[in-house]
């Protein structure tokens, strides 16, 4: 399915939902991060997942703080590394990405498992891992 397909199925909600894991949330950010600027594309991701989960009969699935987190890491990619040329590319060249673990690096666990990071974006709390060298 090309991108176009694949963003038509997705907010038409006839994506089978065997076919929206993680890689394909992470498509589907890149996808809009292409065609807008990142608070357009933030609205877009957001406004599909919380649609398609509604209705699949799942609306609490929508989790606002990954779905910001992964928006931001993704355009971080695009703009030190570019677009790749396409999804395919980009997916490629950005592994880290579609580790399951990759937001423990700026999360603890309690709180990214909390309802007010479900609901809205919480910035991370986690303490520096080292200190900072004074002069």
């Amino acid at each position: 399915m090309n991108d176009n397909e694949f963003l038509r199925a997705l907010e038409s909600c006839k994506l089978p939902e065997s076919q929206f894991d993680h890689v394909a949330h992470v498509r589907a950010a890149y996808l809009y991060l292409q065609q807008t600027d990142f608070a357009g594309a933030l609205d877009r991701i957001g406004r599909a997942i919380r649609n398609y989960a509604t209705h699949h009969g799942k609306p609490d699935r929508y989790h606002a703080t990954i779905t910001v987190a992964y928006v931001a890491l993704i355009q971080e990619h695009i703009c030190e590394r570019g677009n790749g040329g396409g999804w395919e590319a980009f997916a490629r060249g950005s592994s880290e990405l579609f580790k399951a673990d990759l937001l423990a690096q700026f999360y603890p666990k309690p709180q990214l498992e909390s309802e007010m990071a479900r609901r809205v974006f919480v910035l991370p709390r986690l303490a520096p891992t080292r200190s900072a060298a004074c002069s």
